[in-house]
């Protein structure tokens, strides 16, 4: 069973950008599939239970953006 959840991530521009939390998100335990919605700056991580808030945020940080919501 998957298991989906939203973030908001700040600062998101461009393609560079989605690439970058992409990448990062992907690298997570049990993490199936990221989506990236940039005009909204929504990222859906699709994976195998929920995730560690700690795990997401360092991620998303190591990508070089800001984790401001879920």
């Amino acid at each position: 069973m998957s298991f989906t959840s939203a973030y908001t991530v700040n600062g998101m521009t461009c393609g560079h950008c989605i690439s970058a939390v992409t990448e990062e998100l992907t690298r997570l335990p049990g993490v199936h599939e990221v989506r990236v919605e940039l005009p909204t700056g929504t990222v859906m991580v699709t994976s195998d239970g929920p995730l560690p808030l700690d795990e997401v945020r360092t991620a998303v940080d190591e990508a070089g953006y800001e984790l401001v919501g879920i």
